[in-house]
């Protein structure tokens, strides 16, 4: 059976590669799991100096499992899956490492809020990169909340996730979202070029100077990953959530209610 997710370490690097390429790397709870567990595996290894995180086959990860989530008692069981992503949202602000996302296609949803939780965010130009939760009726998770507003502010995070408006890679480049567009093809390559350029750095300063920089975040997203838990458990309950789900596996136009 192939892993959900390949770790690869070779020397101060280590690449993280989501590999459920049949689904565009959309990820259910064990794979939730499986992510917090290895970045908090990472975090503690002082021999790792740079992750990097990518996906294989046509997309960094489409986000949450949608279809999993009809099922109430199944693997997508919100109450049970928060507390990893919000393990991992902290893991993944807190890690000593730098970290880079490397993406092509799509990154949305959950999938969004982990490439925009790294230092460095590499992005094609046709990459779909968008906040969607919106369209199922749920609140971002994954700190996604925080690390939306991190980088484009409050105001720009809410139409974001309000809209859940699909944004290419000069888009997202423009308002801020990603670090560096490039051509179709080639981020993995500029990704590992990166890389490289930072392990050939002072990486024990650039590590500090992040330590410094998030130490009054912590306790921000501590907060906002506890709100995001909450919201989402309640989001899980409405109606408009289950119409959301069901209007996706359909493949028809919601209709809400707000309810």
């Amino acid at each position: 059976m192939t892993k959900q997710i390949e770790v690869v370490i070779d020397g101060r690097l280590a690449t993280v590669t989501f590999n459920r390429p049949d689904v565009m790397n959309a990820m259910d709870g064990v794979m939730m799991k499986e992510l917090a567990d290895i970045v908090d595996d990472l975090k503690k290894n002082t021999s790792v100096h740079v992750v990097l995180f990518h996906g294989a086959g046509r997309a960094f990860s489409a986000g949450g499992n949608v279809k999993a989530m009809l099922d109430p008692n199944g693997p997508m069981k919100m109450e049970d899956i928060m507390v990893d992503l919000s393990r991992l949202a902290l893991a993944m602000y807190s890690m000593p490492q730098i970290t880079i996302a490397s993406v092509h296609g799509a990154a949305a949803g959950l999938g969004c809020s982990i490439a925009i939780a790294c230092d460095v965010v590499i992005a094609e130009e046709s990459s779909k990169i968008a906040m969607n939760f919106i369209g199922i009726g749920l609140v971002p998770d994954g700190g996604g909340h925080f690390f939306l507003k991190q980088r484009v502010g409050a105001s720009r995070a809410k139409q974001l996730i309000w809209s859940g408006e699909v944004l290419d890679g000069k888009h997202a480049m423009q308002i801020g979202l990603i670090d560096q567009v490039v051509a179709d093809g080639e981020a993995w390559n500029t990704a590992q070029q990166r890389s490289q350029l930072i392990l050939n750095s002072p990486t024990a300063s650039m590590a500090a100077s992040k330590k410094i920089l998030h130490a009054a975040g912590v306790e921000e997203l501590k907060k906002i990953v506890e709100l995001e838990s909450e919201a989402q458990a309640a989001m899980r309950n409405t109606s408009d959530h289950r119409e959301g789900v069901q209007a996706f596996v359909e493949k028809r136009k919601p209709i809400f209610t707000g309810r």
